[in-house]
């Protein structure tokens, strides 16, 4: 299914907040071929794919109860360039974490990721855009079972305090991964190295584990794969602020 396919299924559905109030999805204008030619300049290949170009002729985004306004078009959006070197920012939370596509070289549009700021966690929040759009339609039906429930409702908190989702560069390069063993040959000694590759949806790495400055963080040039400077460990965290709100 395409995720025009897929938005057309939502169009019609009725959803509640919270509060038990009902609300639709409010969508946007279009773009015009111009337009999306101008998204598509400002990423590799200097294209979008098929599926992307009729999303955005039918609509640049829409608007939906519990996250800012969803967009497609979201290329200047997002300033983590050595952790996401080719974003789509697709939404943020009100929170200051977003759901952003990562592009790759070639211009594939690929797994949309979840980058949280409290903890500091990057999650694999869904394989493509298609996927994204099906777990905003569990999200808004209040099922409790879509990723974005679980992912606040433990998934975020595991990651940080027990499964940081880091190898060391010594146990990489010596791994009979080629890919994983040459990008670790690359790295200083004191980097980690966090691996997506395969990984289902909801793995993720603890990105702030060891400081929030990114400016040395590398990534692979065609894989979900970091490195990740190791500092001294931060001191103990209070509470997350994401685990006190229901997210919606």
């Amino acid at each position: 299914m395409t995720p025009l396919e897929q938005l057309k299924t939502m169009l019609h559905e009725r959803y509640h907040t919270y509060k038990n109030e009902e609300y639709g999805i409010e969508l946007m204008p279009g773009l015009s071929d111009e337009e999306i030619d101008t998204v598509a300049r400002q990423l590799p290949g200097r294209q979008v794919p098929a599926d992307i170009r009729e999303l955005l002729q039918f609509t640049s985004g829409f608007l939906f109860f519990g996250l800012d306004a969803i967009t497609f078009d979201g290329v200047r959006e997002f300033d983590m360039l050595n952790l996401i070197p080719f974003p789509v920012r697709l939404a943020g939370d009100g929170y200051g974490n977003y759901f952003v596509v990562d592009v790759d070289r070639s211009g594939k549009w690929g797994p949309v990721l979840y980058v949280l700021n409290d903890p500091q966690v990057i999650i694999k929040h869904s394989e493509n855009v298609t996927e994204f759009l099906q777990d905003i339609h569990a999200f808004g039906k209040r099922t409790g079972t879509s990723s974005l429930d679980v992912i606040h409702n433990s998934t975020m908190e595991d990651i940080w305090e027990r499964n940081n989702g880091f190898i060391t560069r010594d146990d990489a390069r010596h791994s009979n991964d080629p890919q994983l063993e040459a990008f670790a040959q690359q790295l200083p000694w004191n980097y980690m190295i966090a691996d997506l590759r395969e990984k289902s949806v909801r793995s993720g790495f603890a990105w702030g584990k060891f400081g929030t400055n990114m400016r040395n963080a590398i990534r692979d040039r065609d894989a979900l794969l970091w490195g990740i400077e190791r500092k001294p460990p931060q001191q103990r965290r209070p509470p997350f602020n994401n685990r006190q709100r229901s997210f919606r």
